[in-house]
């Protein structure tokens, strides 16, 4: 039976969500390299939260999505559904509504991801509110922190008003919209926002043969 390696973990309740992840990713990755990224997603999780009180749980998502993210990179790049990212600053506005609204219409056949430059601790209320009432689910959406896998794995990454900061990567397709920030901005405007975001998602999709939807 193959034991975890030394270091502390800095928070106990990890250790069953890495043995889980390794138990599901067996054969891809060994315990080692599951618990290093788990230990570095908390880290960079808990540098940015207010609350911690579902820190563990949050950690094991973003875990699973660098290491779906890595297993693609280390598999057959270009195979697969279309991976789409979408970068802002704060991944908490633009970037979360883009993603958000292309899962929805995409309807399972565009993989996407979003983060942010520089993650804040929330999504702004007054996004999830208007995607609320497009008929978005947005419950389980939180800032996420950009990571090389993910920009690795993505096919497209979509830059949101991130400036210098950025990724690049030789090979990727590039695109830049630009949206204005909903941050501290009126429902109406936000709505507007919205509204572009989802033009260029209509767009996106018509570029994306395999995704377009009826």
């Amino acid at each position: 039976m193959t034991a975890f390696p030394s270091p502390v973990l800095p928070d106990e309740r990890l250790a069953s969500g890495i043995a889980s992840l390794a138990l599901r990713y067996r054969g891809n990755f060994s315990p080692e390299t599951i618990q290093r990224l788990v230990i570095d997603s908390y880290e960079r999780l808990a540098e940015h939260a207010r609350v911690r009180t579902h820190l563990v749980v949050l950690t094991e998502h973003l875990a699973t999505e660098r290491l779906d993210a890595l297993a693609h990179v280390e598999g057959a790049p270009g195979s697969g559904l279309p991976r789409v990212l979408f970068v802002c600053s704060h991944n908490a506005g633009r970037s979360q509504m883009a993603a958000a609204l292309l899962t929805h219409r995409a309807q399972g056949h565009v993989a996407v991801s979003s983060a942010g430059t520089h993650p804040a601790a929330e999504v702004e209320p007054v996004v999830a509110q208007v995607l609320t009432e497009a008929g978005v689910n947005l419950a389980d959406a939180f800032p996420k922190p950009l990571t090389d896998e993910v920009v690795q794995a993505a096919d497209i990454v979509i830059t949101m008003g991130c400036g210098d900061a950025c990724p690049i990567v030789p090979g990727r397709r590039y695109l830049d919209w630009p949206v204005t920030d909903p941050e501290g901005a009126p429902i109406a405007v936000v709505r507007g926002i919205r509204d572009e975001i989802d033009a260029y998602i209509t767009e996106l999709l018509a570029s994306l043969p395999s995704a377009s939807t009826p």
